[in-house]
């Protein structure tokens, strides 16, 4: 994208945001990808990245421990994967059209690195940093809200399973194996699921359904790949 349409791009971003849409500081370089910096002066969104995976989630975990008031820490744990995971921050950044404002080299933009999963995830983490350098926490935080939980699926924060086989797709592309014993009599049962990934076993959990245990073996997966 050229300079000048990039910046017609940025500034209504910013407006999106309610801030000032000329302040370009910091802004402009949460959309500098890694091939691009030796044109730009050596500057990339890597650091920006770094912060703003902390910064996103101090924001989804305060929100979560205001909102779910009754959970626990691993259930909080298994809700917060599902909010910041790179498929689901890719989505957000996608809806904002990010790909069109990201800087590439001729050859990354040709292999379409835009468009990948984990540079849309990333980026996204690269913006709400800059918001938070360049205007402080509340308007990270604000966005963040508005332009990303109000779009993230409730159903997904109940299903650890279905956020283990979204990750193990995306890092591992396989989908984890599930392995059940049970014990007990016909009226009551209690099952032990045993989850792996590419052979190694991650998590296990009891219940007394197969599903309820597979449940909690795959919480327990996330917060070993997770944390």
């Amino acid at each position: 994208m050229p300079g000048e349409a990039r910046r017609r791009r940025l500034r209504a971003l910013l407006k999106r945001a309610d801030v000032d849409p000329n302040a370009f500081e910091l802004v402009e370089e949460a959309f500098i990808h890694e091939s691009a910096a030796r044109a730009s002066d050596g500057m990339s969104n890597e650091r920006l990245e770094f912060l703003g995976d902390a910064i996103l989630g101090f924001i989804v975990s305060r929100w979560l421990y205001e909102r779910y008031t009754q959970d626990r820490e691993g259930q909080l744990t298994r809700r917060k994967a599902a909010i910041v995971n790179d498929r689901v921050l890719a989505e957000s950044a996608h809806r904002l059209r990010f790909e069109e404002l990201i800087r590439l080299d001729a050859s990354a933009r040709a292999a379409g690195v835009a468009e990948q999963v984990s540079i849309l995830g990333s980026t996204f983490e690269a913006f709400i940093a800059a918001l938070c350098l360049r205007f402080g926490l509340d308007v990270a935080q604000r966005f963040v809200e508005q332009e990303h939980l109000a779009y993230v699926d409730p159903a997904a924060l109940e299903d650890p399973k279905t956020v283990l086989q979204e990750f193990t797709q995306l890092h591992y592309a396989c989908t984890p194996n599930y392995r059940e014993d049970a014990a007990g009599p016909p009226h009551a049962r209690r099952f032990t699921s045993f989850v792996s990934i590419k052979g190694k076993l991650l998590g296990t959990g009891v219940g007394h359904s197969k599903r309820a245990a597979q449940q909690e073996a795959a919480a327990a997966a996330l917060r070993r790949v997770l944390i």
